[in-house]
């Protein structure tokens, strides 16, 4: 069983290969975000594989470390690239 769990971390890792073209390619920053976003939730896949083949707990907590830090990543992302008023229109609304 360990083997099948070990086969699927090395298919998710090449799926991360394959969504590397487009971080590197991507037509809009929308588009990279995306893929940015399946290298966090494949990683995080990854090394619960890897934590349940190799019987390490120590990994686990690393992928919810991951799972945790991926969020915050998308939120970063949408907070930088959000639709900001100019100065006096943000103090006519207030």
């Amino acid at each position: 069983m360990n083997n099948f769990f070990l086969a699927m971390a090395l298919f998710l890792v090449l799926n991360i290969l394959a969504g590397l073209w487009r971080v590197l390619k991507g037509p809009n920053p929308a588009d990279r975000m995306v893929a940015a976003q399946l290298f966090g939730t494949t990683g995080v896949a990854t090394l619960l594989l890897l934590a349940q083949a190799l019987e390490s707990p120590f990994i686990r907590n690393a992928a919810l470390l991951f799972a945790l830090l991926t969020v915050m990543t998308v939120l970063a992302f949408i907070r930088n690239t959000s639709y900001r008023l100019p100065e006096d229109e943000h103090n006519e609304n207030l």
